[in-house]
């Protein structure tokens, strides 16, 4: 187990959700992970919507999301969960945007994004959304960037970026939107040890870490292993306790979360890695 100032990781294993889905929806709010849409073991987008109370760890069925999808992106907008965009189930990208009413546990419908796509990346930043990049009717990535103003429920666009990208990573620091959708090929020896796709991807402490996924065998991942910054090299870290590839993932604190995604089939799985003092 790899240690780090005298931290470190462990899995913590969470009640399996009632649905089993892959390409869900997450977010975190108020002490509750919700789990929206994704696609069922039918292959088809849900309406399904449910949450975990962290406390409590016991899941409750919501309301169910007014448009099926799979592949949104959510944000966080104090008490409401706002969910953009995402894929139907003609396999076609949706414009539709609808908010979550957490107090009163009902859905919203809310203006729909200029144009349909899913993968879309968003960032929160003063109680405005934006949502950059993602992929439309045509299969090609986009470069457009739109900003929503809750108080007068529309959608803005703004100068588009250099680069179109398609289910992009994007974080906020300062006043600074960062998307990442493209790397640099590393020296062999910063190289992970194992080869895979579809895995999580986060940052716990000082590490880089990488999650499960799809190798060189049929069968997905276990494995984890973390990029330790101080040291300039990956370490391997706790396997996970149900090999998955395709989950949804959230950071929240010191946890990273890996959520439904496929073993066999579409799991119900919710595990996530910890960093813990002490441990």
């Amino acid at each position: 187990m790899a240690t780090g100032g005298g931290r470190a990781f462990a899995w913590q294993v969470f009640p399996p959700m009632p649905t089993c889905r892959v390409y869900g929806t997450v977010a975190f709010q108020d002490g509750h992970l919700l789990v929206l849409g994704g696609c069922g073991r039918a292959g088809l987008p849900l309406d399904t919507a449910e949450t975990l109370d962290m406390a409590s760890h016991t899941w409750v069925a919501l309301a169910p999301l007014p448009t099926a999808r799979a592949g949104a992106a959510a944000v966080v907008l104090g008490k409401q969960v706002l969910v953009v965009g995402g894929v139907d189930e003609g396999q076609s990208p949706v414009a539709a945007v609808e908010a979550f009413l957490a107090d009163e546990g009902r859905w919203e419908r809310r203006a729909t994004l200029p144009q349909a796509a899913m993968g879309v990346a968003t960032v929160e930043r003063d109680g405005m959304v934006y949502a950059l990049g993602g992929m439309g009717p045509d299969t090609a990535p986009q470069a457009q960037v739109r900003v929503y103003e809750p108080r007068r429920d529309c959608w803005l666009s703004l100068p588009s970026m250099p680069t179109p990208c398609y289910g992009a990573s994007t974080f906020l620091h300062g006043n600074k939107i960062y998307v990442l959708g493209s790397w640099t090929k590393l020296p062999r020896s910063l190289r992970m040890r194992d080869k895979r796709a579809d895995f999580v991807v986060g940052s716990l402490g000082d590490h880089v870490v990488a999650i499960g996924g799809l190798g060189n065998q049929p069968c997905p991942l276990g494995s984890v292993e973390g990029f330790s910054l101080a040291r300039r090299r990956w370490e391997a870290l706790p396997a996970m306790p149900t090999a998955r590839c395709s989950c949804s993932s959230l950071q929240a604190g010191p946890r990273l979360f890996a959520i439904g995604g496929v073993a066999q089939g579409p799991s119900q799985a919710v595990e996530a890695l910890c960093l813990r003092d002490g441990v």
